[in-house]
């Protein structure tokens, strides 16, 4: 049986109303979860994985999560995602724009597919751009000091040798979170990403065609912090930071979760 909805104001999300799109599985799910123990009062999936995004909101309990059907790519659908929780719950304090893919090729620039190329930047970028439109005009008219967090990655950050139209979708990712965090400052709304480095998820594991377990010993390897494994939860857990009190001073940090992989 599911749990109740907390009343332990020391909770860091008491009361909040949270988005997470692509919260079907994966980093989505794994902070979904996060932010329901969290005391956030509603938390709304976005995901086209309707029947595991079902299951994931009855899993947490149904007077503490719904999930909603939207394609992060389709602006109808993620301005209807937006107003509905408006609509349902009075105002939206956070949003984790999460949703996002990965390159099924290791493409070089000189092989790039320009139809795979346009897919990953629709869903990456284009998704994420509508995202942080839609959920910043309810905050700002709302009059919410909300919080937006985006999806980022280490290869937002540095070069690859492979995935380039990955590469490319992850540092324009920053560019949208700088841009927005400047503009929404005013309006007293942060804006910040979290960039993981590899790790086993859903998505991952069938891409690299490997368990969990085989995933993540691959991904060791992008880790110079030995004994701990990055996992979603982990990457929620960072997520709970930038969203909480806890970082009310601060916006346009991204803020990556990789074991010092990318530190020089």
């Amino acid at each position: 049986m599911a749990e109740a909805p907390s009343t332990n104001t020391t909770l860091r999300l008491s009361g909040k109303i949270a988005i997470v799109t692509g919260g079907a599985s994966g980093i989505g799910e794994a902070t979904a979860r996060v932010f329901a123990n969290e005391g956030a009062r509603v938390v709304v999936i976005a995901d086209i994985q309707d029947e595991m995004g079902n299951q994931v909101a009855k899993s947490i309990g149904n007077q503490r999560c719904i999930y909603i059907h939207c394609d992060v790519t389709n602006e109808d659908q993620v301005q209807n995602l937006i107003q509905s929780t408006v609509n349902s719950y009075g105002q939206v304090d956070i949003m984790f724009s999460n949703a996002g893919i990965i390159s099924p090729t290791n493409q070089t620039v000189m092989e790039l597919d320009m139809s795979q190329l346009d897919r990953l930047f629709d869903v990456n970028v284009r998704g994420m751009a509508l995202c942080v439109k839609h959920a910043a005009r309810a905050m700002v008219e709302g009059r919410v000091r909300g919080t937006i967090v985006l999806t980022g990655s280490v290869g937002g950050s540095v070069g690859s040798i492979r995935s380039t139209d990955y590469t490319m979708s992850k540092h324009a990712v920053l560019g949208l979170m700088r841009a927005a965090s400047v503009q929404l400052a005013t309006h007293g709304i942060r804006v910040n990403s979290v960039s993981p480095s590899g790790l086993a998820t859903p998505l991952t594991c069938e891409l690299l065609g490997m368990s969990k377990e085989n995933a993540q010993e691959n991904y060791r390897k992008y880790s110079r912090l030995e004994g701990v494994v990055l996992t979603p939860k982990r990457v929620a857990d960072a997520v709970l930071f930038l969203v909480s009190n806890e970082a009310e001073f601060i916006t346009g940090l991204d803020l990556r979760v990789d074991g010092g992989f990318s530190k020089i």
